[in-house]
């Protein structure tokens, strides 16, 4: 029997062929996207009261109720340092890390369907840590954002359960981390940052770091060649430019000298949905950002206490 289109889709989502879904939104003449996976629903600003809400970031409007639930509204204008529409129609309404956000955007255009490679990494031209990627679309240029690293700014308790790791760490343990080469791959420079802050403190010093999946592939497929156990676990985002994690993963099991490789899924987007899709594809672990704090614990199990291949 023929499939749907949707029925496909949804299979060439779980088997990692790297492609993605988009919202494109705009502020001002400025075209923009965000995951669907991270969009919860788009609704009209109109709608909604507002209440200012005091010691809260400069950025954050106050707090609106949708279905029961109490949600910041954020000036995505002003986090962007741009100028938009002064009475903006539209709310994009976000869920990242278990986390609800509201993001007042000009208008809502429609959703898009791609592959991660036709995702440019972006110029190096002054600090852009707002901005992913670019996607060219039709003739626009459309800017990728980092909604998690604005999140992680606006909200407190998120700074705090993001810094939230046990820094008390014997000489012994530290010592014994060291010697393993663990690789990171996340886009976001903040998170990239934070992960590798968190292993460095915790001993794991011997850490390569990657923006996308390819560059990340291409590395470890190098070193394969000389030594497969070269690189002892990986931890990777799952949206990212040129290749997501998804796909990375599946390279990696399909690989012969690599599909022991523990490989660590570590994204805002991990959900019950996600989580079954990366076990479908061999993930050794799914954490959400927020889990920071046990990324270390699990780094641990899978390198000192994974079996020992059969001679």
């Amino acid at each position: 029997m023929k499939k749907s289109k949707e029925e496909e889709q949804g299979i060439l989502l779980e088997s990692g062929t790297n492609e993605f879904e988009f919202v494109e939104f705009k502020i001002g003449e400025t075209n923009y996207g965000i995951n669907v996976a991270k969009v919860r629903e788009v609704i009209h600003n109109q709608r909604f009261a507002v209440t200012p809400m005091p010691q809260t970031h400069p950025e954050v409007m106050g707090l609106f109720t949708l279905r029961g639930r109490s949600i910041p509204l954020v000036r995505l204008a002003h986090c962007l340092n741009t100028v938009g529409n002064p009475n903006p129609q539209n709310i994009i309404v976000t869920e990242i890390n278990n986390f609800y956000a509201g993001f007042l955007v000009d208008s809502v255009n429609r959703i898009h369907r791609i592959s991660w490679n036709s995702m440019e990494s972006l110029p190096e031209i002054g600090h852009q840590e707002r901005v992913l990627g670019i996607v060219r679309l039709s003739g626009k240029m459309i800017l990728m954002i980092d909604f998690e690293s604005i999140i992680a700014e606006v909200s407190s308790a998120i700074s705090a359960k993001l810094s939230a790791v046990d820094r008390n760490v014997d000489y012994t343990t530290k010592l014994k981390r060291a010697r393993e080469r663990i690789v990171i791959a996340d886009d976001s420079p903040l998170l990239r940052g934070l992960i590798a802050q968190t292993l460095r403190e915790s001993g794991y010093t011997n850490i390569k770091e990657f923006t996308n999946g390819k560059d990340t592939w291409n590395y470890i497929r190098a070193v394969a060649e000389k030594d497969p156990e070269f690189v002892k676990a990986v931890v990777t985002d799952i949206e990212m430019p040129q290749m997501d994690g998804h796909r990375l993963l599946k390279l990696i099991r399909d690989h012969q000298d690599l599909r022991e490789l523990p490989v660590v899924l570590f994204s805002s987007l991990i959900n019950d949905e996600m989580k079954v899709k990366g076990r479908s594809l061999g993930a050794n672990g799914q954490l959400s950002k927020l889990e920071i704090d046990k990324l270390i614990d699990l780094l641990d199990d899978l390198i000192f206490n994974k079996p020992k291949k059969k001679k």
